[in-house]
């Protein structure tokens, strides 16, 4: 079974039963706290953490990593750019009018990194929570700002669509890229700028066919009678308990131990 960033996996363990405004939470902990962790040995940590996570919510690792497949292209660049021009530190390298810096490849790594993990997380984040309940998630975390008029409901609803929309997208991607290849388009050899001008005949029918979808979907909602948030119920009240409470406390532990080491 493939994966991709957004997409649910459907099993029981552990983290499934979590509350989702608990996982929600946890993720945002993660995301904000991995950016105080500056060393190798945090890193790791907080990776060995994920990696646990991954096991308890019982997705396979194999089918896991293949949604940093997307990223890994832009985490590599991030890299690249950060060492080519980053002026920080002793110079490693020199060729001709490019230099490479210590500060400036330990940065790059950093970067690279960070965002490999912010992915991770993000992405178990989705793998074990439910888009309903996802919503509901974040309709709860956003609640306290329906006294300043502002829509917690729509906010929370278009944000769910829009990840559970990504791994439709790259699907219909892949199928216009073999259609493409079918008639003779290369998207693999020249340099980067040819490549990037071979993906214009996919960008194109993808983004036509991304406004397509989005009318289908408006169509479909307002012949169901969808009007927002205004007196919905649901059919499962969430329960934050013990466990979450636990789990968030975990969270905090591991990234306190990132930052320290």
């Amino acid at each position: 079974m493939s994966h991709s960033l957004g997409q649910f996996y459907p099993v029981e363990s552990p983290l499934h039963a979590l509350d989702p405004r608990a996982k929600i939470l946890a993720t945002a902990l993660l995301v904000l706290g991995l950016f105080l962790v500056d060393s190798v040995p945090g890193l790791v940590v907080v990776a060995a953490a994920l990696a646990t996570l991954v096991a308890v919510g019982r997705v396979p690792l194999r089918t896991f990593l293949r949604l940093l497949r997307p990223v890994a292209f832009l985490a590599a660049l991030t890299a690249l750019f950060q060492v080519l021009f980053s002026r920080e530190g002793a110079v490693l390298v020199e060729w001709g009018v490019l230099q490479v810096h210590e500060g400036g490849l330990w940065l790059g790594f950093l970067l690279a990194v960070r965002i490999l993990l912010l992915v991770s997380a993000a992405g178990l984040l989705t793998a074990t929570t439910a888009p309903v309940a996802l919503a509901d998630g974040i309709e709860d975390l956003l609640s306290p700002l329906k006294k300043v008029q502002f829509p917690a409901h729509e906010v929370a609803m278009m944000m769910t669509i829009a990840l559970r929309f990504i791994p439709t997208l790259q699907e219909e991607g892949r199928k216009i890229m073999r259609a493409q290849t079918a008639r003779g388009a290369d998207f693999d050899d020249g340099g980067l700028l040819r490549r990037g001008r071979a993906m214009i005949p996919v960008l194109v029918p993808l983004t036509v066919g991304a406004f397509r979808r989005a009318d289908e979907l408006a169509e479909a909602m307002e012949s169901r009678g969808y009007r927002g948030g205004e007196g919905r119920t649901r059919y499962r009240e969430l329960r934050f308990g013990f466990r979450d409470a636990l789990a968030l406390v975990l969270v905090a532990l591991v990234l306190v131990a990132g930052v320290l080491v």
